[in-house]
């Protein structure tokens, strides 16, 4: 491998996702020093997806600050069960991308994928408890400026 190809920056494509505002697909280069930035400390792979029909979800891959809820960042998004139950609150930013188990490295989610879980996890949320456990109020941060402009 030449100098040239080792500084080369290598991008990937992904789907980031930061409290308070709505998701976002991405370059960023494919460097640890980049992805702790994104996520703004130590990161740690998740892999909460699971599709019956489409063995790709497999290796989409979650990627937050190891130590978000520790730090008390602000929670992001839910994570869902596959009976529509809060499973987790992803705290602080993070970023979505494709992990094949066969890679040594993170790469671009394929495009179907990418603008599904843009969709997913497009807007930002609340959090509030019930009755019935933990609550998700998805929001337009538009609508919010708008109610804090009058």
């Amino acid at each position: 491998m030449t100098e040239a190809e080792i500084n080369e920056k290598t991008t990937i494509s992904v789907v980031y996702c930061k409290p308070g505002e709505r998701a976002e697909t991405v370059e960023m280069e494919e460097k640890l020093e980049t992805m702790q930035a994104m996520v703004g400390g130590l990161i740690q792979e998740f892999f909460p997806f699971h599709s019956d029909t489409d063995p790709r979800y497999d290796d989409v891959a979650l990627i937050c600050n190891d130590e978000g809820k520790l730090m008390q960042m602000k929670p992001s998004r839910a994570i869902f069960d596959e009976d529509g139950r809060v499973m987790d609150v992803i705290a602080g930013p993070f970023f979505i991308c494709y992990a094949p188990i066969e890679s040594e490295t993170f790469l671009s989610l394929p495009d179907d994928l990418k603008e599904e879980m843009r969709k997913k996890f497009d807007l930002p949320e609340h959090y509030y408890r019930s009755d019935e456990g933990l609550m998700v109020l998805k929001y337009d941060p538009k609508d919010l400026d708008r109610e804090q402009a009058r």
